[in-house]
């Protein structure tokens, strides 16, 4: 079974098997926007908090099987840059969005702040997992385990609490914002009166359709990558994050087209914050010892990337200025920009981390 999940021994068949995973992916995880908006509605709870923990949660989950394989296959590098360079095409993928969908630029449609904390909650991880890497991971008695690596997922539990008193709270609210572009108030086009229980079977199965698929796509993508001689951290960082976050790019489009853009941001946001938290399962399965300790240069400049195109939306976010270049908000183009400059660096920096 795993055999065929790597998608084969040739290239064209690791390409179909590729192409055939994206595609239940993308699928599913347009579904599953649907079913988390109506989550949203029937519990009450507000569509960016739903977004940065029930979609972020349920879209991480092939970063979960692949990070854990690679770490249990001694891949420390592999498994840790896929979760740090994950971030950075998480991001790309609002832009992404801002293509696809809607007239105007997606940060000037989003009303309450929640999602400018999720944003600075996400610099603060990122900048923690580089200097983590960057002053030398150190180790915890005898557990292989990291400082850094517990710090970070202790702070991602800090930022869910966070961000559940964010979500209570009244919050303040622009004084002028595009009618109908509320994401706490226009409930989806196809709310039904489903029970809660069914919904959450749904979300439940939805989730592992994402799962399986999610594995074949990461498996498939790291058998092209060795078929066409890339590097192991390179890959990692462009390849199987790209590969695994095709499920956020999915339900952030489709619950943007529910007019849910506080949703769409939080679960790539969410799905950011839990992917990085990630690293200490990586860190407990890697038994050669801390693998933050394993990473240098290229592993900072990815987290660094990832930082800056969090600083370019959290501007967008702050300015909400409605004006766009080829479909996309300003901020969208400069993350795009960004994003193409940060690969030649990481590009040029592979053949070392290689090393």
């Amino acid at each position: 079974m795993d055999a065929l999940l790597r998608g084969g021994d040739d290239l064209p068949t690791s390409l179909a098997m590729f192409a055939v995973a994206a595609v239940v992916v993308w699928i599913a995880g347009s579904r599953l926007a649907g079913y988390a908006a109506r989550f949203a509605t029937a519990t009450g709870l507000g569509g960016a908090l739903v977004g940065l923990v029930l979609l972020g949660g349920v879209t991480s989950l092939p970063e979960i099987a692949t990070s854990a394989t690679a770490a249990i296959g001694g891949s420390g590098a592999l498994a840790a840059n896929t979760l740090i360079g994950g971030v950075a095409l998480q991001l790309l993928a609002l832009a992404v969005v801002d293509v696809l969908v809607g007239r105007g630029a997606l940060t000037a449609t989003v009303p309450r702040p929640d999602v400018l904390a999720y944003t600075a909650m996400n610099i603060v991880m990122l900048m923690l997992v580089a200097i983590a890497v960057a002053a030398g991971e150190a180790e915890l008695g005898g557990f292989a385990v990291g400082a850094g690596a517990i710090l970070v997922a202790g702070a991602y539990l800090l930022c869910l609490r966070t961000a559940a008193a964010i979500g209570r709270g009244a919050g303040w609210r622009p004084t002028a914002y595009r009618p109908g572009h509320d994401g706490d108030k226009a409930p989806p086009p196809e709310a039904e009166s489903a029970g809660l229980g069914r919904l959450l079977l749904l979300i439940a199965v939805t989730g592992a359709v994402i799962l399986i698929a999610g594995y074949a796509l990461a498996r498939s993508g790291e058998a092209i990558a060795r078929q066409t001689g890339l590097g192991e951290s390179f890959f990692g960082a462009v390849f199987l994050a790209g590969a695994t976050s095709l499920p956020e790019v999915s339900s952030a489009t489709a619950a943007v087209r529910l007019k849910r853009p506080q949703m769409a941001i939080g679960d790539v946001l969410g799905g950011n914050m839990f992917n990085l938290s990630l690293i200490l399962l990586v860190d407990v399965l890697y038994r050669p010892g801390p693998v933050l300790a394993g990473l240098g240069a290229f592993s900072v400049t990815a987290a660094c990337l990832g930082a800056l195109m969090c600083g370019l939306l959290l501007i967008g976010l702050v300015e909400r200025r409605d004006r766009t270049i080829l479909r996309m908000g300003y901020d969208s183009v400069g993350m795009l920009l960004t994003y193409g400059i940060g690969l030649a660096v990481l590009y040029r920096l592979k053949d070392a981390a290689a090393g």
